[in-house]
């Protein structure tokens, strides 16, 4: 009996201990990383890089895009839109190249998560593309709260 009450107290010590461990690595890391919904956040700075832009409106925040190759691009932020339903356009300044929509892990009124790869080519090798991220007006559809980013 006493064998058996020494070994549930080693392992409960165990436990303990390696919970508090883990709990105070876990202060250490960004929030973005603790976020545990199926779409996750990172830390821009994790990538290697020393500055990275990041967006922010009254309907969107910490917006910020990552080049992975010469035609796409990873989307990442949060957004407090109706119905969780988000909208995009590409544009360079004379036409509209590529437009989509999305929806976040949460609705208004809290933000919810959302995680992107958008394909786009260039018409023109010296146009800047430029990512129009907004929230659909559920009168008649027309864009709101827009937030321009340029792509990298």
């Amino acid at each position: 009996m006493w064998k058996q009450l020494i070994c549930i107290i080693a392992v409960t010590f165990a436990a303990c201990t390696g919970n508090e461990t883990e709990e105070r690595n876990s202060a250490d890391t960004p929030v973005a990383m603790l976020d545990t919904t199926n779409i996750p956040l990172e830390d821009p700075h994790i990538h290697g890089k020393d500055t990275v832009d990041v967006y922010s409106n009254e309907r969107f925040k910490n917006v910020w895009v990552e080049k992975i190759s010469d035609t796409s691009y990873q989307v990442t932020g949060k957004a407090q839109v109706f119905e969780a339903a988000y909208s995009w356009v590409v544009e360079d300044g004379h036409d509209e190249l590529s437009s989509g929509h999305g929806m976040t892990d949460a609705g208004a009124p809290e933000f919810g998560n959302f995680n992107f790869i958008l394909n786009v080519k260039k018409k023109r090798e010296n146009s800047k593309l430029h990512l129009i991220l907004f929230e659909a007006s559920p009168k008649d559809g027309s864009r709101q709260h827009e937030l321009p980013v340029p792509l990298p």
